[in-house]
């Protein structure tokens, strides 16, 4: 097997003793478009050794509560959310950590977020029906409940009705960037919700940085108030970990990973293939804001 294969990558975390408290700090679940309930995900944590989960729904901290019912003494559950944001004229997403979840600026710039996410999933149905493909009813109301839908629900639902074999097919042929029922999501400028993350107690990061564009970029989202950057994820090169490691370390940004687990596929996106240890997760926690009002 290849040193940098993501099968040795999981076998090396796994074996990582216990006193590293390794932590997956992206992971989605079923109050976005993740097809693991919270409690399935604590689940998956727990017998993958994890010290700390951060819970990254897109646009919505509906999902951190339950999770945090459900998790045993032993495992930490980091109040977090994926936040799609415009930067330069392109989406970028941008993860927060430790937020307040009873920031109400916070709380209502995602809701607003999370509607636009209802109207587009809405627009591209009516897409799929100019192509002649059109869900009953039933078919709609089969979908598990969630505050963001998004295109893999969609993608769910082409592969439920036999429009498509797989969710990657359904990508393929109708839902990818450039794909025929595409539409463009309602985002919020990058800097916007970097000060909404931070006046909210937490920490801004930017989510799977393309690694050219990150080495350009950082510096400007750092004189933002963003205080870090995601590293370890399922599609950095391992060639790339180091550098953007260090050019991070240069700017002053903490650093961050986790394995952006949506479900069971793929296997180098489960839960715990990628993450932090003990230190970088400090360096991370002390990077938060004081919260608004609150004595430092």
């Amino acid at each position: 097997m290849p040193a940098g294969s993501p099968f040795t990558r999981l076998c090396q975390q796994l074996h990582l003793p216990p006193s590293q408290g390794r932590a997956d700090l992206h992971l989605h679940t079923t109050f976005s478009d993740g097809s693991y309930t919270p409690a399935q995900v604590v689940d998956l944590a727990r017998r993958s050794g994890l010290a700390a989960i951060a819970i990254t729904d897109h646009d919505t901290l509906d999902g951190i509560g339950p999770a945090r019912a459900a998790a045993p003494p032993a495992l930490e559950v980091i109040a977090g959310v994926e936040i799609t944001c415009e930067f330069l004229g392109r989406e970028l997403h941008l993860l927060g950590f430790f937020v307040d979840l009873d920031d109400a600026p916070l709380l209502a710039a995602l809701a607003d977020i999370a509607g636009g996410r209802r109207d587009r999933f809405l627009a591209m149905v009516e897409r799929l029906a100019g192509r002649g493909i059109r869900f009953s009813d039933d078919v709609l109301a089969s979908m598990p409940p969630t505050s963001a839908p998004g295109r893999r629900h969609l993608a769910q639902l082409l592969v439920q009705t036999g429009h498509a074999s797989t969710i990657q097919e359904a990508f393929q042929q109708f839902l990818g960037d450039r794909g025929p029922i595409q539409v463009a999501k309602r985002r919020l400028a990058v800097e916007s919700a970097i000060e909404l993350v931070r006046y909210a107690g937490g920490v801004a990061a930017w989510a799977h940085p393309p690694y050219d564009d990150s080495r350009t970029h950082l510096r400007t989202l750092r004189d933002m108030g963003m205080g870090a950057v995601e590293v370890y994820f399922p599609s950095c090169r391992p060639g790339h970990i180091r550098p953007l490691r260090d050019h991070a370390e240069s700017l002053g940004l903490a650093v961050t990973g986790g394995s952006d687990c949506h479900g069971p596929e793929p296997l180098r996106r489960t839960v715990g293939s990628f993450g932090i240890g003990t230190n970088d997760l400090d360096r991370l926690r002390l990077s938060a804001s004081t919260p608004a009002g609150a004595i430092p």
